[in-house]
């Protein structure tokens, strides 16, 4: 990969800085795509012993690219983002990605085609810490925050999408707990 092709990726990578996320941080700032990613990264990295059987680096990787769509689109919620909106997001990425020079354009299509089919262990980990995250950071953030839909999407998303690691399942039901004492507080 020659300096410039380089380059042209970070700067469009760059632009999920600026992508602003629905949710807020503790202190009442919108997040951004970016830093959404990062922490997601964060967590995967953090989990490496819990997963011996996963290579962790791989959902590593995952993690950081899995909202480089959003470069094109910005974030939509998942609870508004239609088939339509995915379809779309999905078109664009692939047209930038199929652009890049070879090994690297090539990696990234692996890995996208990995997380969409969900079959792998790498993919499901990604996918559970995808959603896990955003439902921390609501945990996080102010209730006022919050949308109406939101104190009970943060009672039930995600169960389905960790069952099939005890550990993680164990990690819903404590973000759970979490939910359920921050939104108590509330009615007192």
């Amino acid at each position: 990969m020659r300096p410039s092709e380089f380059l042209d990726i970070l700067h469009i990578a760059e632009k999920l800085k600026d992508t602003p996320r629905h949710c807020t941080t503790s202190n009442r700032r919108r997040e951004s795509v970016a830093e959404h990613s990062w922490r997601v990264s964060l967590m995967a990295m953090l989990l490496k012993k819990e997963f011996p059987d996963a290579d962790m680096d791989r959902v590593v990787r995952m993690c950081l690219i899995h909202d480089l769509g959003e470069c094109f689109t910005g974030d939509i919620p998942t609870f508004v983002k239609t088939d339509a909106d995915r379809e779309n997001e999905d078109s664009l990425l692939d047209r930038w990605v199929s652009s890049m020079p070879g090994e690297v354009g090539s990696e990234l299509e692996e890995l996208y085609a990995e997380m969409n089919a969900q079959q792998t262990i790498e993919a499901k980990i990604f996918k559970a810490l995808d959603k896990l995250e955003a439902l921390i950071q609501h945990n996080e953030s102010p209730l006022d925050t919050w949308s109406e839909n939101e104190y009970e999407l943060n009672k039930t998303y995600a169960f389905d999408t960790v069952a099939f690691s005890e550990w993680l399942t164990e990690l819903r039901k404590a973000i759970l707990a979490d939910t359920l004492e921050k939104t108590e507080l509330d009615t007192k």
